[in-house]
């Protein structure tokens, strides 16, 4: 978003936006996982264009973020069209994100439900949850409790108690409406985690434990989402100007992801 903000501006150049890495470079020996992809060009910079195969080995190709949580991944599309405006890289790798938390959640760590983000913790205080496999950061952000590590080359057998957020279900429903519908009901009714002001902030998957806490950020991004959904891409609108994409679009349209 700050890249978006800075060219739209005309503050930063276009450049910036090819800067921050895709993945670490390929010949990086220490992270979780080995990225695989091709070098291209644009504007001027050298793009390492990696990707993780998630679950590995033989599953949908990702672009990381740094922790592999929804946030991360989606809340600027809250603002920006990506899928339109960049068809070749987020248009391929946000519907791939969702996809690969819900497999996590459902599939892989069985929790019966998926949405991981950092948010409240309902064991107390804040803490990021993600899937550690869609994450570039080495001590990952964790979809359970027990901070269980994902390894691709021995992936574990069991997870603890997977904490879900409501809010990661709402930054979905533009990429997978049916599933993250279904996801919410299950929230709300299935783990009880909604009471008068909407639904909680987080939820425990086996043990039920639920934060009872709103919290601003997380309650925005749910705004965010309802909005684009009710009033078709309104808030895009209100952001994503002829101005800003006049300067915006030419940037990161030309991009494509090794997906």
């Amino acid at each position: 978003m700050i890249n978006y903000l800075g060219i739209s501006r005309g503050q930063i150049p276009g450049g910036a936006y090819y800067a921050t890495w895709r993945t670490f470079p390929v010949d990086w020996t220490w992270p979780e996982m080995p990225p695989i992809g091709q070098t291209r060009t644009y504007l001027g910079v050298d793009v390492y264009e990696g990707i993780y195969r998630y679950p590995y080995p033989d599953g949908l190709h990702v672009v990381p973020g740094w922790g592999g949580s929804m946030f991360e991944e989606l809340m600027p599309d809250l603002f920006v069209p990506e899928a339109t405006w960049a068809p070749g890289s987020w248009g391929k790798n946000h519907p791939n994100h969702v996809a690969s938390q819900i497999y996590h959640g459902m599939v892989d760590a069985k929790y019966g439900y998926w949405g991981f983000s950092p948010s409240n913790d309902p064991y107390g205080g804040y803490r990021e949850y993600g899937v550690d496999a869609l994450g570039l950061n080495p001590d990952g952000y964790f979809s359970d409790e027990e901070k269980t590590n994902y390894n691709p080359l021995n992936p574990p057998t069991s997870y603890g108690d997977g904490v879900v957020t409501p809010h990661a279900s709402f930054l979905a429903m533009l990429h997978a409406p049916a599933d993250a519908t279904a996801n919410l009901l299950g929230i709300q009714n299935g783990l009880g985690a909604y009471g008068q002001g909407g639904f909680y902030d987080a939820v425990g998957t086996r043990s039920g434990k639920i934060s009872r806490w709103h919290l601003s950020l997380d309650q925005s991004m749910i705004m965010g989402a309802i909005g684009n959904i009710v009033t078709r891409d309104g808030l895009r609108r209100y952001f994503a100007t002829a101005s800003v994409e006049s300067a915006l679009r030419p940037v990161i349209s030309p991009e494509q992801f090794s997906i």
